[in-house]
């Protein structure tokens, strides 16, 4: 029967509670991700979030409040179906097509006709 003795340090480390809980108060700072400090300390994620929950157990880091819904209100305006220019101005537009074309007009235009109209020129 043949035994070895391994003589060095222990690669294990301890880390007392203030020293975790150092570790995880740098998540989040200046950006800094789990995995970011995770490498930083030469640990695994998994060693930060296990860390979490037996500090949570402890009562030394706070619990999360999970999701948190917030009251939208949504208005729908109504889009203006005539392009305008202001109160009774007489508007004169041109418009320089990806083709070369160009088109000009004054007066007010609808928009679906304005868009119509863009379409057919470009595709001539």
């Amino acid at each position: 029967m043949r035994h070895e003795v391994i003589i060095g340090v222990e690669r294990r480390r301890r880390w007392s509670d203030e020293q975790k809980l150092g570790v995880l108060m740098e998540v989040g700072v200046a950006g800094a991700t789990v995995a970011d400090v995770a490498r930083r300390h030469d640990l695994t994620r998994q060693h930060i979030y296990q860390w979490r929950r037996e500090l949570r157990r402890k009562g030394m880091w706070p619990r999360s409040e999970g999701a948190v819904f917030l009251p939208v209100e949504h208005v729908v305006e109504e889009p203006s179906r005539t392009s305008r220019a202001g109160h009774g101005e007489d508007l004169r537009v041109e418009i320089v097509l990806g083709n070369g074309r160009t088109l000009r007009w004054s007066g007010q235009v609808e928009d679906d006709a304005l868009v119509r109209l863009i379409r057919l020129v470009e595709a001539a």
